[in-house]
């Protein structure tokens, strides 16, 4: 599985500790997040986003696009998942904070949150400038006003992002893009390959044939996983007419839960925790289920006859996106941070350091190690067309169509109660 699994036993389980919270992080505590105005009730009645903190309205069209940049500030206030801003504290080969600061003068001070949640709370305090966020919570601050768009032309090692991570629905609005795509990962399917057989393509293995490993399958702990059951019966449920995963109408949502609780009688654990996986596929405990690449390697690197796969029906995954706030005390400093972090040398440093994709194409340069890009599938935009990132399910179908209400994400968490029991 992995090129260079020495280098992965230095640098996996340096980062262990931090990725364990990370893994909890991640997921998904959007019930009350509703980011776009919505139709309700055949189109009579819109839902208006959270309030926010008065940046920019509850359309998030009143923030204006920052013209240039001075001088800095002298220190710039930061939001940031473990691991996104490390200044060596936890490790010491991992610092691109002080570089940052000596280059610039700008002093960082950063936050680190435990939830997107939490990240938009602190934002509408206006009392931070940047936030590295996840697609749940890029949406509602756009649609709150909360973060002002973001005027790529400052930032000059944008042109160099990867294409794919450009004006997507999760970190743009109405043409402009609302901050600086950071990296990205794909939810992929691991099994044992001394117990699986034949080796899995599909995400059939996990459910519909899920009875073949009762007790030993193991799925994500999210109402996102939601998701991964609806992109599954895109395809194996065509007449369903599921065009996004996230843009499920009633029936469809129905569908996917059914799904669900029939594999709920196979799971032998719901994860969320980075460490625990890991040892669940030493031990055996577990044999199939989804997983991180980075999960893989580390569970590689530490012995486990384990292999990751993208199935043929693709995959949910995640993008995660710096953003300044519409309330920026300190936007010179903030823009000087979002060219600092997605240049190819730290860009390539946070990407190794955390283990996902760097969104700087020339960052495969700089990685320590080389295959790094390679096992990620940093520059392989066919592979990652396959990726349907998370983004918050709404009532205004995300997918386009007029004629139906969506389930929206409270709906969503009410049905992964349900599911799990």
């Amino acid at each position: 599985m992995l090129p260079d699994a020495l280098w992965w036993q230095r640098a996996g389980f340096r980062i262990l500790a931090g990725l364990d919270s990370r893994v909890r992080q991640r997921e998904f505590t959007m019930r009350n997040a509703n980011p776009w105005k919505a139709a309700v009730a055949a189109g009579a009645l819109l839902l208006a986003a959270a309030c926010g903190s008065g940046g920019g309205g509850a359309d998030g069209g009143g923030a204006a696009e920052q013209k240039s940049v001075g001088k800095g500030e002298g220190r710039v206030d930061i939001i940031a998942w473990a691991g996104y801003a490390e200044d060596g504290s936890n490790d010491p080969e991992a610092d691109w904070v002080h570089p940052f600061e000596k280059r610039t003068g700008c002093k960082v001070n950063t936050k680190t949150a435990g939830t997107s949640d939490e990240m938009v709370s602190l934002m509408k305090t206006g009392q931070y400038d940047t936030v590295s966020a996840s697609g749940d919570a890029t949406l509602r601050l756009i649609a709150a006003g909360d973060v002002a768009p973001v005027n790529t032309r400052l930032v000059p090692n944008y042109r160099d992002i990867f294409s794919g991570l450009k004006m997507r629905p999760f970190n743009s609005k109405d043409g402009k893009m609302y901050g600086v795509p950071h990296g990205r990962g794909a939810n992929l399917l691991m099994y044992r390959t001394d117990k699986v057989s034949p080796a899995p393509d599909s995400w059939k293995a996990v459910f519909d044939d899920a009875a073949k490993y009762a007790g030993k399958v193991t799925a994500y702990d999210s109402p996102i996983y939601i998701a991964d059951a609806a992109l599954y019966l895109m395809k194996a449920r065509p007449a369903l007419g599921i065009k996004d995963p996230y843009a499920l109408d009633h029936k469809q949502l129905d569908a996917a839960v059914a799904l669900l609780k029939k594999q709920r009688q196979q799971i032998g654990e719901y994860w969320s925790d980075y460490q625990k996986e890991v040892t669940a596929f030493k031990g055996g405990d577990s044999v199939l289920g989804t997983t991180w690449q980075v999960i893989a390697n580390t569970a590689a690197a530490e012995k486990a006859p384990v292999k990751a796969v993208l199935p043929k029906e693709g995959a949910t995954g995640w993008s995660d996106t710096w953003m300044v706030s519409a309330e920026a005390a300190h936007p010179n400093c903030a823009y000087k941070w979002l060219n600092w972090i997605v240049s190819p040398k730290v860009n390539a440093q946070v990407a190794e350091y955390f283990g996902e994709a760097p969104a700087n194409a020339k960052a495969c340069r700089e990685t320590a190690d080389p295959h790094h890009c390679a096992v990620y599938h940093a520059d392989d935009e066919a592979y990652y067309r396959r990726v349907h990132f998370w983004t918050t399910p709404v009532p205004q179908c995300l997918d386009g169509r007029k004629n139906v209400t969506c389930t929206d994400y409270a709906e969503w968490t009410r049905a992964w109660t349900e599911i799990k029991g």
